[in-house]
């Protein structure tokens, strides 16, 4: 089984010693998933759609995950936009292979107008994700949660550039995916999730 991943900066794992992709890789391999990362620096939804021919077409994975909305959002990309581009690539993947589609969001800005900016794009992957009946996964809430639990600040968690989560902040990341997958994959019967798995 695989499990494709397409987004921007923080899929891509950008300025950071390891990311996401690369924890959930480790974590699913075991239990017979392939963790393939078409991700890109800067890169906006945008980019998502007008490479799909070349980055999630000829993979066919049976698990896609969409992680775009923090580079559209510093990239002045409108909500309309995103959310059209975001429809597109979702239906694209259906009529193609018909995969089981994740929309993720991301991690939250204690930056006042980053977060609010953000925030826009993290309501337009709710309102996608239940117009077309995908997987939300809320990272951001996760993340929060996170926070408060461990009595962390975001600084904690992301670099200088508070757009990029650190090392410690992609291990967050990781694990809000890949307990919301494999809740997913235990409902859908398509994975056995014990330790012999």
């Amino acid at each position: 089984m695989k499990l494709l991943i397409r987004g921007g900066s923080v899929a891509a794992g950008h300025a950071a010693q390891r990311g996401y992709a690369d924890i959930l890789q480790d974590r699913l391999r075991p239990r017979g998933i392939e963790v393939i990362n078409r991700s890109r620096f800067q890169q906006t939804s945008f980019d998502g759609i007008g490479t799909f021919s070349e980055d999630i077409d000829p993979f066919r994975p049976e698990l896609l995950l969409l992680h775009f909305g923090v580079d559209d959002a510093f990239a002045c990309v409108y909500r309309s936009e995103f959310q059209e581009n975001l429809v597109r690539m979702v239906r694209l993947a259906r009529e193609r292979f018909n995969p089981a589609v994740f929309l993720a969001t991301c991690h939250t800005f204690d930056h006042p107008e980053d977060m609010a900016s953000v925030d826009i794009f993290y309501r337009s992957l709710r309102i996608v994700s239940q117009d077309l009946s995908c997987h939300l996964i809320p990272v951001h809430t996760y993340w929060a949660s996170y926070l408060s639990e461990h009595q962390l600040t975001n600084a904690q968690l992301v670099g200088s550039d508070t757009r990029y989560p650190n090392k410690r902040g992609h291990e967050v990341i990781a694990e809000a995916i890949g307990l919301w997958l494999e809740n997913h994959l235990e409902k859908s019967g398509r994975l056995a999730l014990s330790d012999e798995a």
